[in-house]
């Protein structure tokens, strides 16, 4: 993430790092915002925001994107 960032010119403080395991703990840290997803409990109690019962587009919906943004090909 912090090669990615560095090539793309963005700030960490501006990426997003989605992780389940206790090897994503320091991505997740790192990250500007840092979600633990369907993660094990580890991670869960570690990370800032937890996404457990909804899909990889509730990411999405948990940073303000609506439906209509994505259109037919945007959903999974």
């Amino acid at each position: 993430m912090k090669l990615i960032a560095q090539v793309e010119k963005v700030n960490l403080a501006q990426t997003i790092a989605v992780g389940d395991g206790a090897n994503d703990l320091p991505m997740l840290a790192e990250a500007g915002l840092g979600i633990a997803f369907h993660a094990k409990p580890r991670v869960r109690e570690t990370a800032e925001q937890n996404i457990n019962v909804i899909g990889l587009d509730g990411v999405l919906y948990f940073l303000g994107f609506k439906d209509s943004y994505l259109g037919e090909a945007g959903r999974m």
